[in-house]
């Protein structure tokens, strides 16, 4: 499971996706996690499907790497489904009643479950599209530029943004010595599969010391190996690379406002 984490990853191509500065990325996904809580309209989320899988092809990413990232997902979509399809009152397609209480599952809930389930996968696949095709220093730098203004009120833009990325780029990290945490003590007798939900997340316990060891372990060597780059030596740090949006940027930028402007239109007027 913790081998399909796909948030934190990078995948190397050639790719527009691959081609546009990390800023105008950063601006666009921000802007498409707001769109995808705005849209109601089934005919939106045709539109966001397009766009969604789309992107996707066009990324390079290979589709099975995608569907594998999704697996960790599988057990939040599940809940929310059930929830939203139980608790959403409406009109009954299937009741129980339990005493005073009725059960049941709703019209309007297995709509709203629906589209729930929508929303999340397209939450979990753009937004991890943004990792697959941005490397750590061009993530860095795009973090580091939307901050910038912040900086004349003392706000230390680039250390954010540093901080912000080697967050993200340890999730797989993490992700893969847990996994094999979970070998080294299953060839020692340790068992993780069976017996119910509590007794599982209790044998999940012994993992926790190991993976916070090795954690601080990677911290330290990360520490040690930026000082000796003498980093923070100066405030004005400068780059071998100077990345800035071209015409890549400014098409899709266009191209994605053109979406926002057709969904406005369907949410208005249908």
């Amino acid at each position: 499971m913790f081998r399909n984490i796909i948030i934190g990853q990078y995948v190397p191509g050639d790719s527009f996706l691959h081609r546009m500065d990390a800023k105008t990325k950063l601006i666009l996904t921000l802007l498409f996690i707001i769109l995808l809580f705005c849209i109601n309209a089934p005919l939106s989320y045709l539109v966001v499907t397009l766009m969604v899988f789309g992107l996707t092809a066009a990324s390079g990413v290979p589709w099975r790497f995608i569907a594998r990232g999704m697996k960790p997902m599988v057990i939040l979509l599940a809940v929310t489904v059930v929830l939203n399809m139980f608790m959403t009152p409406g009109e009954y397609l299937w009741a129980v009643n339990i005493g005073s209480f009725t059960l049941g599952i709703t019209r309007q809930g297995v709509a709203t479950a629906f589209f729930m389930f929508l929303r999340l996968v397209y939450l979990v696949m753009g937004t991890s599209l943004l990792t697959l095709t941005t490397t750590p220093l061009m993530l860095t730098d795009g973090i580091e530029k939307i901050l910038k203004p912040f900086e004349r009120i003392k706000v230390p833009a680039h250390e954010i943004a540093m901080m912000m990325t080697i967050a993200i780029r340890f999730i797989p990290t993490l992700a893969e010595e847990t996994d094999k945490i979970m070998k080294a003590q299953t060839a020692r007798g340790a068992d993780f599969e069976s017996g119910n939900i509590l007794r599982r997340a209790k044998a999940m316990l012994p993992l926790l010391v190991p993976l916070f060891v090795g954690a601080f372990r990677r911290a330290d060597e990360l520490a040690t190996a930026m000082e000796a780059r003498c980093y923070g030596s100066s405030r004005h740090r400068t780059k071998m690379k100077q990345t800035k949006a071209g015409r890549i940027d400014y098409i899709s930028a266009a191209v994605f406002a053109a979406i926002v402007a057709v969904i406005a239109a369907v949410e208005i007027f249908m």
